[in-house]
């Protein structure tokens, strides 16, 4: 696991965080579908980043 790959997960886990804080507060949908795509895509490229699939 490099340091990359450590980032965006944990980056993806924060923005996580902030989408379930979001629809507690019942803020507006785009922003957070917005903030859940974001969220995806970091841990999505996180996993991806991992050196086990080599």
């Amino acid at each position: 696991m490099n340091g990359l790959s450590t980032v965006f997960i944990l980056v993806g886990l924060f923005l996580l965080g902030g989408v379930y804080s979001f629809w507690k507060q019942q803020l507006p949908k785009g922003l957070i579908v917005l903030l859940s795509v974001g969220s995806a895509l970091c841990l999505l490229a996180g996993v991806l980043r991992l050196e086990v699939w080599n």
